[in-house]
């Protein structure tokens, strides 16, 4: 059992321009996935492209857009909005206001991942050759 106390200002709490993910369950805890609570900052677009995972997004609060760069759809982002990357989709995150997630990949990241410059992060073949 862990708690986001117990991850704060660990090694598991991660972050970038525009956001902060505290990773509950990574790669070493064997659940096959991992689980992440992550802030996107208000007035922030994160563009990403996971082309070496699948990620659900479970919005806890706040409100965003999802945009998905192949077709140009603008999807609408709030507490309560689940949205699924199952074909590796390019997308940006646009945060409206501060947004809480909960985001979960899988094959599941082993803690220090943050994006590369195609918007991915590394497979996790990579992050053990690193």
């Amino acid at each position: 059992m862990t708690s986001l106390e117990n991850v704060n200002g660990t090694d598991r709490d991660v972050s970038g321009p525009g956001w902060r993910s505290q990773r509950l369950l990574l790669a070493a805890d064997g659940a096959g996935y991992s689980l992440h609570d992550t802030v996107m900052e208000a007035g922030t677009e994160t563009y990403m492209h996971y082309v070496h995972h699948i990620e659900a997004v479970y919005c806890i609060s706040g409100q965003a857009e999802l945009i998905n760069e192949e077709t140009k759809e603008v999807h609408q982002l709030g507490p309560g909005t689940l949205y699924v990357l199952d074909r590796h989709d390019p997308h940006t995150f646009r945060a409206l206001t501060e947004v809480r997630n909960v985001c979960v990949f899988t094959p599941a990241l082993t803690g220090q991942e943050t994006h590369d410059a195609s918007g991915a992060y590394p497979s996790a073949a990579d992050m053990t050759d690193a």
